[in-house]
């Protein structure tokens, strides 16, 4: 037997709270996450034109009162989400939860620091929840198996990337030492930082080697840029075969409001809440 904590909000406001902001099954909850896109689409183009310095002397006050009205909004929502949930510390450190909790905190922050309340275009990521919205479970299954994949590189992306920064510091000081400061590798460090944008393929040409010595040496390592790219397409790509799996359920957990779980899991693969709450779905008709 669970205990009562392990399981959904089984009645009360909190059940229907969490209906209604957490699951678009039901009319009430679509109703809610359609308004949501529209309050995140509409704060990001106040945000962005908020920017533009025209637009700024003529309808300033009007977009700060815009921008914290939205603040205020979202605030309350986050506040909602926490109530919603049986385990409001799980959904506060999952991704959404951060991503909610820094679309409020900018504003706050411009009190302090002028200008902060640019950051917050960050609401923009909110909008990965038009997956659910729309049906798109088949989509949040790909994302879910990317976060996977990548988590699984991080060993080998991590020494691939200290190989690379020891390429950088060596290249970095032979171009200092041939080119020197007559120039433009004034130092070991902008050295470095021509290798770093050599390598990469970037070239923004500030700083060119003159001599032929030096450009050899750059020839030779934008040859090793071309294969040094290559390298973590590899890694992640055999790591998402390795993660590739079946089509996920779209409904958020009632513990922590994480979604992603396998359509026959029962319970939550974050926090470990029981999903027998989940409704079984008629079966369709022919």
């Amino acid at each position: 037997m669970y205990r009562s904590s392990e399981q959904s909000p089984v009645g009360g406001f909190r059940a229907r709270l969490h209906t209604i902001i957490f699951e678009a099954d039901t009319p009430a909850g679509k109703a809610f996450d359609v308004a949501l896109m529209w309050a995140i689409l509409f704060s990001v183009v106040a945000v962005m034109l908020e920017s533009v310095t025209p637009v700024r002397e003529r309808y300033g006050a009007a977009l700060s009162i815009a921008e914290w009205a939205f603040t205020a909004i979202f605030a309350t929502e986050y506040v909602l989400r926490l109530i919603a949930v049986r385990r409001p510390l799980d959904y506060a450190r999952s991704f959404f939860g951060l991503v909610d909790l820094l679309a409020i905190l900018p504003s706050f922050l411009s009190v302090l620091f002028p200008g902060a309340q640019t950051l917050l275009v960050v609401r923009v990521l909110r909008l990965l929840r038009v997956f659910r919205v729309l049906k798109l479970g088949h989509l949040l299954g790909q994302a879910e198996i990317l976060m996977t994949a990548l988590r699984a590189s991080r060993g080998k992306i991590t020494v691939f990337l200290g190989f690379v920064l020891t390429v950088v510091v060596i290249m970095g000081s032979v171009m200092y030492l041939v080119e020197g400061e007559a120039h433009g590798f004034d130092s070991i460090p902008r050295a470095m930082y021509w290798a770093v944008v050599t390598m990469t393929t970037v070239g923004f040409g500030d700083i060119t080697p003159k001599t032929i010595p030096g450009q050899f040496i750059a020839s030779v390592l934008m040859i090793m840029g071309y294969g040094i790219l290559a390298v973590p397409t590899g890694i992640v790509s055999v790591e998402l075969a390795a993660a590739a799996r079946g089509p996920v359920d779209t409904q958020a957990c009632p513990g922590c409001g994480n979604q992603g779980h396998d359509l026959d899991a029962r319970f939550c693969k974050a926090c470990g809440t029981a999903l027998d709450w989940k409704t079984p779905k008629p079966p369709s008709t022919p």
